[in-house]
C-alpha cells in the first residue's frame, strides 16, 4: 500500500504550552571568542592551554555555552545538547540512533567535525573521563553527568593532542561543573510530544554549603524519558515507489528453489526460484509459492521505537577544603546508573539445510532454508544496565604570587549487564530438524517452513534469555605546574608542564552460548585489554610585540608533549599558535598542531560481532543500467543474475575490532577573524584544514559495495573474500565486514561563522546569536593511489551526516522578571551516498524551530515552558536509510515535543 503522511490531533499538555511559549523560542550560544567584555578579570584556565589568562580568548576556536544559555535551551541531556552544534556532524550515539551504538546500544556521544567519536576528547573540569558503554568501548557515555551539575560547556574546536594528550584529534569537549553553591535547588521537567508519547521527567536535587576555607556540594538527578513508538511515526518501510515493504526475513521462510523443482500448484520451474512458504495462520502448513517482496515481506516498525526509553540516576559530591594558603584539597565523587532498552524484530533463522526427504519438506528439493522469522516466539528486547563510578582528588595551590601546581590522581569505572530476551539457541534449532535427535530425549521435533508451525514446546526449547557483561577503567596520575618566567618587553613570558600516568582498560564476557556459538547471532570471544601512556609536555605563551601601530598585541603559543606507549612507539606532538591584536576591532588568530592517537581497546581486541544492518546492494536491478557502466559489467563479471533484486534493506554484517591496527596521526590548521565593528557586536570566521593519515576506520557496508562495483575490473580492495562475497546461485551478498582498518588518510577542510550582537531595544535587552559551520571538503582515501571517498554533501548509509551547512540561529529578549528566546537550527542539502535519483536521492534543508519562555514567579520560583520541532518537521525521506525511511543519524524522528519546568531555590 501507499503510506501518506497526515497531520495527528495534539495532546492538550502539547496545546496549552505552545499558546503560552508562542513567539518566543529555545536556542542561544555564547562563544568564547566572541565575548565583547574588554574588562580586566581573574586568570583562569581556558580549554586549548595549560596556561592561564586573564584574557579567555585563547588562539584556537573556543565555542562557551554558559549556565543561561544552557537553560534557554530546555534540553535536558547533554548529548542532544552537543549534537545540535554545527560543529557536530556524522554518527554520534542518541536515543534515535541508538539500534547503530556498537558495543554498547543507547550510549549517548559526541563527535566533532564528524571525524569520529573516538577522536573527540571528553573532560570534565579539564580532566579526562572513563569511557562508557557495556563493555570495552571508546567514547565516554555521556549520560553519566547530569546537565543541571554542568556550570558550562566549553568546546575547542581544534586539534590539541599537545596540550591533553592522545584522542584529541577533531577537538576538545570540556565540561565545567559548578564550583561553588549556596542553599538548596529543586528543579523539574516534564514533557511529551505532540503524539502523547515520549514522555521526559527530570528532577534535579541541588545542596551546597560554603566556608572560609571550603564548599561542599551535593547533586542528585533522576531522569526517565519514556518511548516513542517508531510505527505512530512511520508506518513501514518504504520501497523506491512508496509502497510498503519490508525485510524478506519472513515469517514463512523462503529459500531458492533449483530448475526443475516442482511448486505446490503443480508448476515446474525452469531457472532456480526464490520461494516463500506459507504465512497463514490457519493455511496449508505445506503450501509455497514463488516470493514476492510486497506480499511476504515483513513489517518490522511495529516492533522498533523512533526514541529509545532511557531510565538514569546520578549522584555527585564537589568539595575543596584549605589545608594552608598554599593548598586547598579538591574531590570529585560522580555515580551514575543508567538503564536503557531498544524493543526489536522478532529473531530470524538462517542457512537451515533440508534433505529432499525431510519430513517437514513439502518440495521433494534439497533446499537450505535462507530466512526465517520466527514470529511465533514475539519481539526480542535488548536491555543495558550500566553503573559508572569517578572520582578525582588532589592538591592545588600556589607556590608563590607567579607560579601555581596541582596534582592530581583520576579513577574511574563502570561495569555493565548487556542482556537480550528471547533470544535463540540455534544449537537446540538443529537438533529440533535433526531427525536422528528429535522426538526422545526432551528434544522437540520442529517445523520451521510455513508460519504457525512452530509448537510452544519447540520455542520452550530453542529459546533463551542472553546476558553479557563488561566494563571500563581508567587510572590516570598528573602533575602540572604554571606561572611567568619572565618579564618582556611586549609582556609577560607564561608557561605550563606537567607529567601525566595514564591506564585505560576494557573487558567484555558474551554469555556462554554466545561465546560457544551456539546464540544466534554471531560467535564472540571475551574480550580484555588496556594500553598504557606516559606523557611528558610543556607549554608557553610569549608576548612578541605590543603598543604599536597595527599590533595592540603579538603573541606565540608554543606547545610540545612526548608520549610513550606500551604497546606502540613513542611519538611527540606540538602546537604553534599566533594571537595578533591588531586593533580594538579585529583579531587575528591561527594554530598548526599535530595530534597522534593509538588505537584504543575494541580497536585492537574488540572481537567480531554480526548484525543485519541496513545496506545498499548496488547490483539490485543492475539490468536496468546501461550495460556499458562499470557497474553493470562489474555486476555480471561477479556472477550476480541479471534478474537479481535485492531482498529487503539489510544484509548481515561482520563489526569488530583489529589487532593489526597502527598509530594514526593527523596535522591540523586554522587561521580565524575576530571583529568588532560595534559596541556589543562580534563577528568570528575561522578556516581549518585536517589531515589525518594511517587512519583507523569503520567503513559502512553500502560505501564498502558500492566502491567495490565503481571500480575499474573490480580491483578495489573492497571487492576481496574477506570483504564480501555472495550466494552463487541467487547472487545474494552472504557475507560482509565492515571491521576496522587503517586507511591511507582523510582531509577535511571547512569554516565556521560566528555573529554575536547585545543590544537594547524597546527597554529590554536582546542578544542575537547566529553560529554556522561549512564543511567544504571531506574525504577519504582507502589506500595509496585509491580513488578518494568523498563524504562531504552526502548523508545516509550508515556513515550519519556530512552536509555542506550546518547552522543555528536564536534571538532572546528579557525583561525584569521574564526571558524568551526563538531559535531555529539548520541542516543543510545533501545528497544520498548511494542513489543518484529517485526518491530519497536528496534531501532539502531542513528547519527545526524551537521556543521557550521563562517566568521568575517570584525571588524563589522560575518556571519555563517551551516547544521543540514547532512546526512538526518531519524528517525527509533519505534513500539508504538507516530506520524510518530516513537517517536516523541525522534528522529528528519524535516530532514536535513540549515542556514545562519549575525551579524552586531555598537560600
Amino acid at each position: 500500500m501507499t503510506h501518506t503522511s497526515n497531520k495527528i490531533a495534539r495532546t492538550p499538555l502539547f496545546i496549552a504550552l505552545a499558546a503560552a511559549a508562542a513567539g518566543y523560542g529555545q536556542m542561544t550560544y555564547a562563544q568564547a571568542e566572541d565575548a565583547g567584555a574588554k574588562s580586566q578579570i581573574e586568570e583562569v584556565n581556558v580549554t586549548g592551554t595549560r596556561i592561564k589568562r586573564a584574557d579567555i580568548e585563547g588562539v584556537g576556536p573556543v565555542t562557551v555555552l554558559d549556565e543561561a544559555s544552557i537553560e534557554a535551551t530546555g534540553i535536558s541531556s547533554l548529548e542532544n545538547l552537543l549534537q545540535s552544534l554545527p560543529a557536530a556532524a556524522g554518527f554520534g550515539g542518541n536515543q534515535t540512533n541508538a539500534y547503530w551504538t556498537s558495543n554498547g546500544w543507547g550510549t549517548p556521544q559526541i563527535n566533532l567535525r564528524g571525524l569520529g567519536i573516538n577522536r573527540t576528547l571528553v573532560m570534565v573540569n579539564g580532566r579526562r573521563v572513563v569511557n562508557g558503554g557495556t563493555g570495552a568501548n571508546s567514547s565516554v557515555d555521556l549520560s553519566m553527568i547530569p546537565m543541571s551539575l554542568v556550570s558550562s560547556v566549553e568546546v575547542l574546536k581544534d586539534g590539541a593532542s599537545a596540550t591533553y594528550g592522545a584522542d584529541a584529534v577533531a577537538g576538545v569537549v570540556n565540561l565545567i561543573t559548578k564550583k561553588e553553591f549556596d542553599g538548596l535547588e529543586i528543579e523539574g521537567k516534564y514533557g511529551q510530544t505532540a503524539l502523547g508519547d515520549g514522555e521526559e521527567t527530570v528532577l534535579d536535587l541541588t545542596w551546597g554549603v560554603s566556608g572560609d576555607h571550603g564548599n561542599l556540594m551535593v547533586n542528585m538527578s533522576y531522569q526517565n524519558n519514556e518511548p516513542s513508538p517508531l510505527a505512530d511515526r512511520v508506518p513501514c518501510p518504504l520501497d523506491d515507489d512508496s509502497q510498503c515493504s519490508g525485510s524478506s526475513s519472513t515469517i514463512g521462510g523462503r529459500t531458492t528453489l533449483p530448475a526443475g523443482a516442482v511448486l505446490a500448484d503443480g508448476t515446474v520451474l525452469t531457472e532456480p526460484t526464490r520461494v516463500n512458504f506459507n504465512q497463514d495462520p490457519g493455511g496449508n502448513g505445506d503450501f509455497y509459492e514463488p516470493y514476492d517482496g510486497l506480499k511476504h515481506g515483513f513489517n518490522y516498525n511495529p516492533y522498533f521505537n523512533a526514541v529509545q526509553p532511557i531510565e538514569r540516576f546520578s549522584f555527585t559530591t564537589l568539595g575543596n577544603y584549605e589545608i594552608s594558603d598554599s593548598a586547598t584539597l579538591f574531590t570529585e565523587l560522580m555515580f551514575t546508573n543508567r538503564q536503557s532498552m531498544q524493543p526489536a524484530s522478532p529473531a530470524s533463522l538462517a542457512d537451515l539445510s533440508y534433505s529432499a526427504d525431510h519430513p517437514s519438506n513439502p518440495t521433494g528439493s534439497d533446499f537450505v532454508l535462507e530466512r526465517r522469522r520466527l514470529l511465533e516466539n514475539g519481539a526480542r528486547d535488548f536491555y543495558q544496565e550500566v553503573d559508572t563510578w569517578r572520582i578525582v582528588t588532589g592538591i592545588e595551590g600556589d607556590i608563590n604570587d607567579n607560579w601555581g601546581y596541582d596534582v592530581a590522581f583520576n579513577w574511574g569505572r563502570n561495569t555493565a549487564t548487556d542482556a537480550i530476551a528471547n533470544n535463540i539457541n540455534m544449537q537446540r534449532v538443529g537438533e529440533t530438524i535433526d531427525t536422528n535427535l528429535c522426538g526422545s530425549n526432551g528434544i522437540p521435533c520442529a517445523d520451521y517452513l510455513g508460519y504457525g508451525d512452530v509448537t510452544p514446546e519447540v520455542l520452550d526449547y530453542i529459546v533463551f534469555n542472553q546476558e553479557g557483561t563488561g566494563g571500563n577503567e581508567q587510572k590516570s596520575v598528573s602533575a602540572n605546574i604554571n606561572g611567568s618566567l619572565f618579564e618582556l618587553p611586549a609582556g609577560t613570558v607564561g608557561v605550563a608542564a606537567g607529567v601525566e600516568w595514564r591506564e585505560d582498560s576494557g573487558w567484555r564476557k558474551p554469555d556462554s552460548l554466545v561465546q560457544a556459538g551456539y546464540a544466534l547471532g554471531n560467535q564472540e570471544d571475551p574480550i580484555s585489554g588496556s594500553t598504557e601512556a606516559r606523557e611528558i609536555y610543556g607549554e608557553l605563551l610569549i608576548p612578541v610585540l605590543a603598543d604599536l601601530p597595527l599590533v595592540q598585541s603579538l603573541e606565540l603559543d608554543l606547545a610540545l608533549r612526548y608520549s610513550d606507549y606500551d604497546l606502540f612507539d613513542g611519538n611527540d606532538t606540538y602546537k604553534a599558535g599566533l594571537n595578533w591584536q591588531v586593533n580594538d576591532m579585529l583579531k587575528v588568530r591561527g594554530t598548526m598542531t599535530t595530534a597522534f592517537r593509538v588505537p584504543n581497546v575494541p580497536e585492537l581486541f574488540g572481537g567480531v560481532s554480526e548484525g543485519n544492518l541496513t545496506t545498499t546492494d548496488p547490483c539490485s536491478n543492475y539490468a536496468s543500467l546501461d550495460p556499458s557502466s562499470t557497474v553493470y559489467q562489474n555486476c555480471q563479471a561477479a556472477g550476480v543474475p541479471l534478474n537479481y533484486t535485492q531482498l529487503g534493506t539489510t544484509i548481515l554484517t561482520d563489526r569488530g575490532g583489529n589487532p593489526n591496527l597502527t598509530p594514526e596521526s593527523a596535522e591540523s590548521f586554522t587561521l580565524g577573524l575576530v571583529l568588532q565593528p560595534l559596541d556589543g557586536l562580534s563577528l568570528t570566521l575561522d578556516y581549518f584544514d585536517i589531515e589525518i593519515d594511517d587512519a583507523i576506520r569503520e567503513v559502512s557496508g553500502s560505501t564498502k559495495l558500492a566502491m567495490c562495483y565503481e571500480s575499474a575490473n573490480l580491483g578495489h580492495a573492497f571487492c576481496a573474500p574477506d570483504q564480501h562475497t555472495r550466494n552463487p546461485v541467487n547472487g545474494d551478498v552472504n557475507y560482509l565486514s565492515t571491521q576496522k582498518f587503517n586507511t591511507g588518510n582523510e582531509v577535511m577542510q571547512g569554516i565556521d561563522f560566528g555573529a554575536l550582537y547585545d543590544f537594547d531595544m524597546a527597554g529590554l535587552s536582546h542578544t542575537f546569536d547566529f553560529k554556522a559551520s561549512y564543511l567544504k571538503k571531506y574525504e577519504t582515501t582507502a589506500f595509496e593511489g585509491d580513488e578518494p571517498f568523498v563524504l562531504d554533501g552526502f548523508i545516509g548509509s550508515g556513515n550519519g551526516g556530512y552536509p555542506h551547512w550546518r547552522a543555528n540561529a536564536s534571538l532572546t529578549t528579557r525583561g525584569n522578571q521574564w526571558s524568551g528566546t526563538y531559535s531555529i537550527r539548520m541542516i543543510g542539502e545533501g545528497d544520498d551516498f548511494n542513489a543518484d535519483s529517485g526518491i530519497g536521492s536528496s534531501m532539502p534543508n531542513v528547519f527545526y524551530h524551537n521556543v521557550q519562555f521563562s517566568y521568575a514567579m517570584s525571588d524563589a520560583l522560575r518556571m519555563s515552558v517551551g516547544v521543540d520541532n514547532l512546526f512538526d518537521q518531519e524528517a525527509p525521506r533519505v534513500a539508504s536509510w538507516t530506520d524510518g525511511n530516513t537517517d536516523t543519524m541525522t534528522y529528528d524522528l519524535a516530532g514536535m515535543r513540549s515542556y514545562v519546568r519549575m525551579t524552586y531555590r531555598f537560600d
